[in-house]
């Protein structure tokens, strides 16, 4: 085929035509992601409470993730409460759980800003720090669902860790960062027996989980940029956020449209599992509070004390849909179908919040009355916000397909897709060898030497260029990814005049064991 000539579709392999349409189908994704549906005029404009005095040396804030659900309070809090003060840029790749109608009550505000770009791109983020001339980053960009990581795990390094190791390669070339506040989570630490006390920033991590695991090995790259570089670092680890805008995914959002739709609950295990919840808008003021009162160099765990089972979340949640757990007549198992548990599941996370506490932050929203708006909000939108959500709640473990989420029941007909191909493979095989059977026996009658000729039945050995070309598409992006990265390794603008880890974090105790934070 003659250079710069593009293939026919028919020209194409299967194998190429399978990659041609998925994605096209990706493609399709992001521009119904675009699309304004105009429902986000409907809904309340939330936010939190909090405001300081602007920070002199802070001006252009860039926020990944912030079509997300958490980061999204954020956007709108610090846009509408620092008008005057701070320019917010909200970088994201608009994945299946992120949604426009998050921010687009901010279109007209002046000092907001909307990038599509994607953090695992070198050349993306270094443009627009660039552009932007960006001195504070609050990193949310993310793959958090846990669910997804026992199946997708290559993904999540991918986004989590890698994604995270050019934003902050980015920040270091960049040279005018004030601060980096890196979000993980407290899933980073591990299960948390009942009898333990609560942990502090100083305790071990262990995570038990792909997506957890992920985290972790950020903090360690975050880490190791602060100490080299002397990057501006502050870590967040927050436990179970929940609320308006969070994609129905997590168990709050998706049982309250399950009910909403006179469907019943599916639960992981027995149910016995216990997690701790914060409101979104106490979350955005945690934030907002360790932005302008957080040392730089220190951790910061965020969170709640109200604490609940998976099981008495369900028996609450039924509750506010007008039925009665304590009716005698009430049976459980007709609102809840039990399920096979995670390959690990953790029983509960408990983190001690005292640190942050001492920078004036409280929470303000009791559980019961968040649940109550979030519960309002969702049987008001949660059905419009971001499409079909059928697919999401039609299972206890999805899996992502093309950049969207396809009911665990859904891979069936991919299964059959693929094995198909396997099956037109072994075809293609078996004819394969019968014509190298022809060709050698051809050779032979031709009186070509029995040295020159190769075995009956032997596979012809992939040329050098087949080779390359296979290491080449395995690996492209990481090589590219690593060409960008060595051509902008620059030398660090940051002062040395950093509070000492120890001092900034503390000793913690766990399992009578002195630790300092990984």
């Amino acid at each position: 085929m003659a250079p710069g000539k593009r293939a026919s579709h028919s020209q194409l392999t299967p194998h190429s035509k399978r990659q041609c349409a998925e994605d096209e189908d990706s493609i399709h994704t992001i521009h119904r992601r675009f699309r304004d549906t105009e429902i986000w005029k409907e809904a309340p404009v939330l936010k939190g409470t909090t405001k300081f005095e602007p920070l002199p040396d802070t001006k252009n804030i860039l926020i990944t993730g912030g079509a997300g659900f958490i980061a999204c309070w954020l956007v709108r809090h610090l846009t509408l409460t620092y008008p005057d003060a701070y320019n917010i840029v909200s970088f994201d790749k608009l994945d299946y759980c992120a949604s426009l109608n998050n921010t687009r009550s901010l279109s007209s505000s002046p000092n907001f800003t909307f990038v599509h770009g994607d953090i695992t791109s070198p050349t993306q983020v270094q443009d627009v720090l660039r552009k932007y001339k960006i001195d504070t980053i609050f990193h949310f960009a993310a793959l958090s669902h846990v669910d997804l990581s026992f199946g997708n795990s290559y993904e999540f390094t991918n986004t989590n860790v890698y994604g995270t190791h050019v934003l902050l390669e980015c920040a270091k070339n960049h040279g005018m960062l004030k601060r980096f506040v890196h979000v993980s989570t407290d899933e980073v630490y591990g299960e948390v027996g009942a009898d333990e006390d609560d942990l502090v920033e100083g305790s071990i991590l262990a995570p038990t989980n792909p997506y957890a695991a992920s985290k972790a090995a950020a903090e360690m790259l975050v880490h190791s940029y602060w100490k080299s570089f002397k990057l501006p670092i502050i870590v967040v680890r927050s436990n179970n956020i929940y609320g308006p805008h969070q994609y129905p995914e997590k168990i709050i959002p998706k049982f309250a449209l399950l009910l909403h739709r006179q469907s019943k609950l599916i639960l992981h295990g027995d149910g016995l599992h216990t997690r701790r919840y914060l409101y979104a808008a106490d979350a955005a003021d945690a934030f907002d509070t360790i932005l302008h009162r957080g040392t730089i160099g220190a951790i910061y765990n965020v969170g709640s004390t109200d604490e609940i089972s998976n099981i008495d979340l369900c028996k609450l949640l039924i509750t506010y849909f007008g039925n009665n757990p304590n009716d005698p007549r009430f049976r459980i198992e007709d609102w809840v179908d039990y399920t096979k548990d995670r390959p690990f599941n953790d029983r509960r996370y408990a983190v001690d919040v005292t640190k942050l506490k001492g920078l004036g932050w409280e929470q303000k929203t009791e559980f019961e009355e968040g649940l109550k708006a979030t519960i309002e909000w969702y049987k008001s939108f949660g059905d419009r916000w971001w499409g079909d959500v059928s697919t999401v709640l039609g299972g206890p473990f999805p899996v992502v397909k093309n950049g969207n989420i396809v009911p665990e029941s859904g891979l069936d007909e991919i299964n059959e897709k693929i094995g198909s191909s396997l099956e037109n493979a072994e075809v293609t095989k078996k004819g394969l060898e019968d014509t190298d059977k022809k060709v050698a026996v051809n050779i032979e009658r031709a009186g070509k030497p029995e040295s020159k000729t190769r075995s009956t039945g032997e596979r012809p050995k992939p040329s050098k260029a087949r080779n390359n070309y296979m290491v080449q598409k395995s690996g492209s992006k990481d090589i590219k990814r690593g060409s960008e990265d060595r051509k902008h390794i620059e030398e660090s603008h940051y002062s040395t005049n950093v509070p000492d880890y120890k001092e900034a974090n503390g000793v913690g105790k766990r399992n009578g064991i002195s630790v300092h934070a990984c």
